[in-house]
């Protein structure tokens, strides 16, 4: 993830698809900050989600493992004017923090990279306070096996650090095995200019070519799942995600 977002961090800081969106607004909507909060923002890109959450709480703490991922992050934060989010490098599998330290835990679209998600929401358990609350997005893939196996080759082709995306159902097993109460879950459907979407991760023109006929022809379930809108040279295609809002025990 190091070697394959630190040239791109400066793109994740200007991508309008991760500045803003219907399930950031949600995300925000169903945690209902509070002014006390001392947040964790995990995986934080190019810093969109503490950048949301930091009017709303006390301090946010952007936690990140891609040292030019924060810096691009901070800076990005710095000249919006914002004096309540610290930056720390951290692995979102083994958090640098105590237990119940946090109010509030966020992360969004950045799961499908960690190669062990069930270790993550528990890292989210660890710390959270009693009753605190942790607020997740990502992208997720059909329940069909084979759409769902064609869609993340898709992803690692284009990005080699996606690790993979789950089912609906999975993540929602995930946090009800590290003893959260899942309270809320949406699904959202995001449509994706196929090249700025490819130019995220600059990949070459023969791979770019591949890529787009993966996508156009996509069989199945994972041809509706992505559901390709061909306009002349340009690709439109669709991704979804999920929300889940899941409170930790009192």
């Amino acid at each position: 993830m190091q070697r394959q977002f630190g040239p791109q961090a400066e793109k994740y800081v200007s991508s309008a698809d991760h500045a803003r969106g219907e399930s950031l607004d949600r995300l925000i909507e169903w945690v209902k900050p509070e002014a006390h909060w001392r947040a964790l923002d995990v995986a934080t890109g190019g810093g969109h989600t503490a950048l949301a959450l930091a009017p709303h709480v006390r301090e946010v703490v952007a936690a990140d493992v891609t040292v030019e991922m924060l810096a691009a992050a901070e800076r990005h934060l710095r000249e919006r004017g914002v004096s309540n989010v610290t930056f720390c490098e951290a692995d979102a599998m083994n958090l640098p923090f105590g237990p119940a330290e946090f109010d509030l835990v966020t992360c969004r679209v950045a799961p499908h990279h960690f190669p062990d998600c069930a270790t993550f929401v528990s890292e989210m358990a660890r710390v959270l306070r009693a009753g605190g609350v942790a607020g997740m997005i990502d992208n997720i893939v059909p329940e069909d096996p084979d759409a769902a196996k064609y869609i993340n080759d898709l992803e690692k082709l284009r990005d080699p650090s996606h690790h993979w995306a789950y089912p609906r159902a999975e993540w929602n097993a995930f946090f009800e095995r590290a003893g959260f109460v899942v309270e809320r879950s949406e699904t959202f459907r995001k449509a994706r200019d196929f090249d700025t979407w490819s130019g995220m991760m600059g990949v070459t023109e023969p791979l770019r070519s591949r890529l787009r006929g993966l996508i156009v022809t996509a069989p199945g379930v994972a041809g509706e799942a992505l559901s390709p809108e061909p306009e002349a040279e340009r690709i439109r295609f669709h991704l979804t995600e999920v929300l889940i809002v899941a409170r930790r025990p009192a």
